[in-house]
């Protein structure tokens, strides 16, 4: 009942910058938690950056300082803003959301997916 669609993927230089966003829509009550993690060939899906509803944010190590996650809770959409990107961000970025669909069930859904590829 809730779909998630990724856009702002492609392929950048390294130092360049991309920014993602990803949109929900369906049947949705609340939106708590969304985010974005990221899987690279031969490696598992691993935690880019998420945001809760009050804002609050974390990041995997390896973004910190380059990377910035926000939200417009009115539009439903969580985006990554991306800068000084390197190779190893090269990866299929995901999002994520923590969504109540009515009062008292919350599940988690994930977009398909877009690439990010980051050359040298």
């Amino acid at each position: 009942q809730v779909r998630l669609v990724e856009s702002g993927g492609g392929l950048v230089q390294a130092g360049g910058s991309l920014r993602l966003s990803c949109a929900a829509s369906g049947s949705i009550f609340s939106i708590n938690a969304m985010g974005w993690y990221r899987q690279a060939p031969g490696k598992q899906r691993d935690l880019v950056a998420t945001i809760t509803s009050g804002l609050s944010t974390n990041y995997a190590d390896s973004v910190k300082g380059r990377f910035t996650i926000s939200r417009d809770n009115a539009k439903n959409t969580v985006y990554l803003q991306m800068n000084s990107l390197k190779p190893e961000d090269t990866a299929v970025y995901y999002c994520y959301a923590e969504v109540s669909v009515r009062w008292g069930l919350r599940n988690h859904y994930w977009g398909q997916g877009t690439q990010v590829t980051v050359s040298s």
